[in-house]
């Protein structure tokens, strides 16, 4: 970071432009003060002093050619086509110039002309590490990761410690699902760069995606051996034993990434999790404390402090988690269908109809989420809004429990003649439900004997 805080050209430029003043920059100068700016992400500084750059080196191909990167960053395609198109002339030979003009193409969505470009440049013998990531990047762009693995390679090649291109040659192996020789050159390369953490990293995920939990936990135990204080890894390392079953031993690994942390709330959450698969529950609440101790707002442990008190009993509380954790994410299904669960199933009827609402609207396709909701109205003895409902909800399902619905809605609205034609279609449509219906709903006990009765004066 030293670069950024001490460039004394830039401090020097932008004393300038804040008083007003015009000092003089050769052009080395001036492309220093430009890629600072380009690196930084600070497009205006850079287009400031691209521009007063031209103004002194109204001629230097350079410059011009860092107005065309700024142009591409701002994606104005049309300026710097026009550009393009004056360097072309005297700017072939130039290695940045040639990169310019592939990224054009290549944000334009033309990879193959971006690859031809690139593959001139690699002729003038500079910058091969980048422009070999460059046309690995289009193939994989053309979904060719075939050639983009070849590319990689090739950069990896010229920089063995360029991480970009390990990583990807590991993406464009899973890819050709060719996990053999995956391994096989990730060995290799281990065997020259022993210390490389992408590789030992890489080596770990290989094995844990083919859920080798032991192999994976080699390659991070490596990788700490390396850097100790690599936080995710410890994550990965967990994951492993969860994923053998090995509960205490995730925590053991969990503790120690707790000593690295600044942020703590997510490890204790994950550490309520493996107390809670190994079924010590006051364990687990402890650790889902200290997480929101951390986080006040973690609703992820929240949740699950409403599971842990529900299984043990306590409704009330199980009740006051969900209830927190469902007001922080409102916008997660499930945690409405559970919090409206622990409603109805605490008799708070009227506040259970909150959370129905947002389900119907959110997954109408859900016959379930319906059928739930105008149970609520009918229990409330809302039976007008009911109907309504029940309505709606046979625009998406046409099922014989909606019709069983509608005819005691209509005979609790004294509406006797609309009840028996809905009794008649649910009887229609499956007259095996009949009898558990009847249970839930004495009011059509009658009119169903009637309306077999019916039915076998017919016969």
């Amino acid at each position: 970071m030293e670069e950024y805080f001490g460039n004394e050209l830039v401090k020097k430029f932008e004393e300038m432009i804040e008083n007003n003043d015009e000092f003089y920059f050769d052009t080395e100068e001036l492309e220093d003060i430009i890629v600072y700016y380009l690196e930084l992400g600070d497009f205006n500084y850079a287009d400031n002093a691209v521009n007063y750059g031209l103004k002194l080196h109204p001629n230097s191909l350079d410059i011009k050619i860092k107005k065309l990167e700024v142009l591409l960053e701002w994606e104005d395609y049309n300026t710097a086509k026009e550009l393009i198109d004056e360097l072309k002339a005297s700017s072939m030979e130039h290695t940045d110039f040639l990169v310019c003009y592939a990224k054009y193409y290549s944000n334009l969505g033309n990879p193959r002309r971006a690859i031809e470009i690139c593959k001139k440049a690699l002729e003038l013998k500079e910058e091969e590490n980048f422009l070999h990531n460059f046309i690995a990047d289009e193939y994989v762009n053309l979904g060719d990761p075939f050639n983009a693995l070849k590319y990689y390679k090739k950069a990896l090649k010229e920089d063995p410690t360029d991480e970009y291109a390990l990583e990807n040659c590991m993406i464009c192996f899973n890819d050709l699902k060719k996990s053999e020789e995956a391994i096989a050159f990730l060995n290799e390369y281990l065997d020259e760069f022993s210390y490389s953490e992408t590789a030992w990293y890489e080596y770990g995920q290989f094995y844990f995606n083919r859920k080798n939990y032991e192999e994976a936990i080699k390659g991070f135990d490596y990788l700490l051996a390396i850097n100790s204080s690599s936080v995710g890894v410890y994550a990965n390392k967990s994951a492993c034993y969860e994923a053998l079953g090995q509960y205490k031993k995730a925590i053991e690994v969990y503790e120690e990434m707790l000593e690295l942390e600044y942020t703590k709330a997510f490890t204790f959450y994950k550490i309520g999790l493996c107390y809670k698969a190994l079924k010590q529950p006051i364990m687990a609440l402890n650790s889902f404390q200290k997480s929101l101790r951390e986080d006040p707002q973690f609703y992820l442990s929240m949740m699950e402090q409403s599971y842990l008190y529900e299984e043990m009993g306590g409704m009330p509380e199980a009740l006051h988690f969900a209830k927190e954790a469902t007001h922080l994410n409102e916008n997660n299904l499930d945690y409405q269908k559970r919090l409206a669960f622990l409603f109805i199933d605490s008799g708070k009827f009227e506040e259970s109809l909150c959370c129905l609402k947002k389900l119907v609207a959110a997954e109408p396709s859900r016959f379930y989420n319906w059928y739930a909701y105008s149970e609520v109205l009918m229990l409330l003895g809302e039976y007008e809004e009911a109907v309504t409902i029940v309505y709606k909800a046979i625009e998406n399902h046409n099922r014989a429990e909606l019709y069983y619905q509608l005819s005691n809605c209509y005979f609790n609205l004294k509406a006797q003649e609309k009840g028996i034609e809905a009794l008649q279609q649910a009887l229609d449509l499956d007259p095996s439900l009949a009898q558990d219906m009847q249970k839930k709903y004495p009011y059509i006990k009658d009119e169903v004997k009637k309306a077999r009765a019916k039915v076998q004066k017919k016969s």
